[in-house]
């Protein structure tokens, strides 16, 4: 998305793309992480932009604390797709949320790579969950442990939230689609507990086009005040940091096969052209992984 909406000038390019990788430890100076050891991790864009690196290579170094020991009972390419959106989930569940058990969360985007990781941590943690997604994707939703599924290709999800709103209503709202639209958002007091928190993963315009909506979303989302209208709850974008303590808990959820992912498709290191047009076609149903080498499973 980034590569298409914003000059080089503004993200620092060139640099390497891409975040999540999987691989395997040639040298190490870390007693915890050690060479040999198959770890995965994220490489996130702060880092990104103050380094050149990126995953897309065949070498990457970085600081120990960035990976985990990747578990034994998923491969690396499955490995691959995971820590971005893991980390995303485990940071707005957990560090803005503050999702407790037997709390409620509603998931925009179900069937994205993030509201999939979304609903498993929740579910782990002993969380009602109810998520949006197209009907095509209902049952991909419904097996990861969704209790309450809504088809927003029928009704727009904050119309039925309004006309049905749960009971308690929902601790926290993660839309992991990051629409521009702020229906979800203006309407929330109907379906959001006064306490509670709306985190989105942030606008994603579609091109140059979208600017009066970023316009308007900044107004409702960050500047305009309740006693303008302003919505009286709190919202919040995540900005997802590397974390080996956060990795290595779901490492374990893995591990006890609690946390299943996704992977829309798998790429050659000579396709990532074709792999990034499918990216931006915004169809994909978990993660777009690329081999760099073609001999890992």
């Amino acid at each position: 998305m980034l590569l298409g909406l914003l000059p080089n000038a503004f993200v620092g390019r060139p640099h390497v793309i891409s975040h999540d990788f999987a691989g395997t430890v040639v040298s190490s100076r870390d007693s915890k992480i050690k060479e040999g050891e198959e770890v995965f991790g994220a490489i996130l864009a702060p880092t990104q932009h103050k380094t050149g690196q990126g995953a897309l290579a065949q070498y990457v170094r970085v600081p120990a604390k960035f990976v985990a020991q990747r578990p034994q009972n998923i491969t690396p390419t499955q490995a691959a797709g995971i820590p971005l959106v893991a980390l995303t989930a485990y940071q707005v569940l957990f560090e803005i949320a503050k999702l407790e058990p037997e709390q409620s969360l509603f998931v925009n985007g179900g069937s994205t790579a993030v509201g999939l990781a979304a609903i498993q941590v929740a579910k782990a943690l002993g969380c009602k969950v109810t998520a949006t997604a197209s009907g095509k994707n209902e049952e991909l939703v419904k097996s990861l442990g969704t209790d309450v599924f809504i088809d927003y290709t029928k009704t727009p999800a904050n119309e039925v939230l309004q006309r049905d709103p749960p009971s308690p209503k929902f601790h926290a709202i993660l839309d992991a689609v990051g629409n521009i639209d702020l229906h979800l958002w203006t309407h929330s007091e109907a379906y959001l507990a006064p306490d509670g928190i709306f985190v989105s993963v942030g606008p994603r315009p579609s091109g140059a086009g979208d600017l009066p909506l970023l316009v308007r979303y900044a107004w409702e989302a960050f500047l305009r005040p309740t006693w303008l209208g302003g919505v009286k709850r709190k919202w919040r974008m995540v900005q997802v940091k590397e974390n080996q303590e956060h990795l290595e808990y779901i490492a374990k959820l893995i591990s006890e096969g609690k946390f299943k992912f996704v992977v829309d498709s798998v790429y050659e290191f000579d396709d990532v052209p074709k792999a990034f047009e499918h990216l931006m076609t915004r169809r994909a149903r978990g993660k777009v992984v690329i081999k760099v080498d073609p001999n890992v499973a």
